[in-house]
């Protein structure tokens, strides 16, 4: 079935509700996202996933329709339930796109997200059917299903949309409070007025900063760019309505009824910003800026306990003296200090000084992190800041990558690190490929190594097309972390060097490490 004949199919059948539906005219507002714009939407974006559509959309769009044209019966339950089912199946497809990736392409990840939300919205449309005590009024419960059926459903979408177009810095910022405020809305309806005054202005910086990138943006046509301005131009207009709402609710004043709300936003939402904003996005679909991830994956698995048993049953016959062959793979070794190349070939010489630095903000989470890497022995790091001596040795493994080595690190015989390092080649760049087994998985962080002088530094973020990245891998998925590592190598004097380990996790620092290494007489 094409999408033509799938969008026509649903607006006749709405415009059925509209002659026989049995409720009050406004319950047509979620009635007609339901029927034409979450099915409609969803068909811009899953492409070739028809089954979805056949096994249980036509079921759960079947049910609105009877539920919205016949009278209340004992059948309404499992009608309800029927949607419900349906909306959980596209979260699950949301979160499987999203496992596939993991942290990368923030727009990508708001269609995600879009659909992982309609489940909310199915779960308040459920309890409003059939009349589940929430601790809300009937309306609060019904206007709550609205809200993850439009702000949570379609705007994340079409804000994925507009990233595909034109992903800047700021609208990494902008996306990300769009993604949020579904949430802060709902915490604020539940607990506090304040709360979702709160959530108003995330919304208005949002909202806002969307209109501004769709002004920006270079849009397929003209039509398109205008439809999207309409689109997100009636979110800036019917926000402000709802900050003069938040703002009664806080002070004790009736600002704007809830019956001006549905009147308002009724028009607003399902006409200028929901239909204008479907039409306009149907015109034409941004592509994806995705690229497969296609890099060499370490092939051993932990099970409850890493360290050094992991590497029993796949030794290689191979001697290494470091962590590389030849560090002019990577970079120009006549531009680099002669020492950091040396301890690259040739680690099993040097002598590591560690002082491990947890942020003030994450020590509680590395105290409860210690006693379960403790037992599993791997990425043990110690909770004092005394700097200790690591020591470690070098062994050949077989793991199905290329030149595989293990360099497994410890303090006072304690396992500390079980890292295998190998390389892999994308275009004519290489970069440093270096696995972390796991409890059935296996963190994965490929470096790019570049030059600062005669400083040496190793990241983990790099451009769009790059590898460079921390990833796990899990059966046949392989996911993005939110997590950045950086290390910045230099040398103090001949035959010793300092280096600095510094990690985040969505780019705020928990974690800094400094080296002092020093090759053994």
């Amino acid at each position: 079935m094409t999408f033509k004949r799938i969008a026509l199919l649903h607006i006749i059948g709405f415009l059925v509700v509209i002659i026989f539906s049995a409720t009050p005219w406004y319950f047509l507002m979620l009635t007609v996202a339901q029927l034409i714009f979450v099915p409609i939407t969803l068909q811009l974006i899953l492409t070739k996933e028809h089954r979805l559509y056949y096994y249980f959309a036509i079921p759960a769009f079947a049910s609105i329709f009877i539920l919205q044209t016949t009278t209340t019966t004992e059948w309404d339950i499992l009608l309800a339930a029927t949607y419900l089912l349906f909306t959980f199946v596209v979260a699950i497809y949301g979160f499987h796109r999203f496992i596939q990736r993991g942290f990368i392409h923030l727009e990508e990840f708001s269609i995600d997200a879009g659909m992982m939300y309609l489940f909310i919205g199915g779960m308040w449309f459920f309890a409003s059917v059939t009349e589940i005590n929430t601790g809300f009024s009937p309306i609060l419960t019904w206007l709550t299903a609205i809200h993850f059926h439009y702000s949570a459903f379609l705007l994340p979408i079409f804000a994925g949309f507009l990233g595909r177009l034109l992903k800047t810095n700021s609208y990494k910022i902008i996306c990300s409070i769009i993604l949020i405020s579904p949430i802060i809305v709902a915490l604020g309806i539940t607990f506090s007025p304040w709360i979702e005054l709160i959530s108003v202005l995330l919304y208005i910086l949002g909202i806002y900063g969307l209109i501004i990138l769709a002004v920006k943006s270079p849009f397929n046509s003209k039509v398109q760019k205008i439809l999207a301005l309409i689109s997100f131009g009636s979110l800036g207009i019917t926000i402000i309505f709802s900050l003069l709402y938040a703002i009664g609710s806080v002070f004790g004043f009736l600002a704007v009824s809830i019956d001006f709300m549905l009147k308002f936003h009724g028009f607003f939402n399902c006409i200028l910003f929901a239909l204008f904003g479907v039409v306009g996005w149907s015109i034409f679909i941004p592509k994806s800026k995705e690229i497969e991830l296609n890099f060499p994956i370490s092939s051993i698995r932990g099970k409850y306990v890493i360290g050094e048993q992991i590497l029993s049953n796949n030794l290689g016959t191979a001697h290494y003296k470091g962590l590389v062959d030849d560090m002019e793979i990577y970079l120009e070794k006549r531009l680099l200090s002669e020492t950091i190349t040396d301890f690259y070939e040739n680690t099993s010489q040097y002598r590591l000084f560690s002082e491990v630095n947890w942020h003030t903000w994450f020590k509680p989470i590395a105290a409860v992190y210690k006693f379960i890497s403790r037992n599993i022995q791997q990425l043990n790091l110690p909770f004092t800041n005394k700097q200790m001596e690591m020591t470690g040795e070098i062994i050949a493994v077989e793991d199905g990558r290329t030149n595989t080595r293990a360099w497994v690190r410890k303090i006072d015989e304690e396992v500390i690190f079980v890292a295998l390092y190998s390389s892999h080649q994308r275009s004519d760049k290489y970069y440093m490929n270096i696995a972390l087994p796991l409890p059935w998985s296996s963190m994965i962080g490929i470096l790019e190594l570049n030059q600062n002088g005669e400083k040496l530094v190793l990241t983990s973020k790099g451009g769009n097309d790059s590898d460079a990245g921390i990833y796990l891998a899990f059966r046949q998925y392989v996911f993005k972390l939110p997590l950045q590592e950086q290390f910045l190598i230099e040398e103090i004097k001949k035959t010793q060097l300092r280096a600095k380990h510094q990690m985040r996790i969505f780019s705020i620092p928990f974690l800094t490490i400094d080296y002092v290494i020093n090759k053994q007489k």
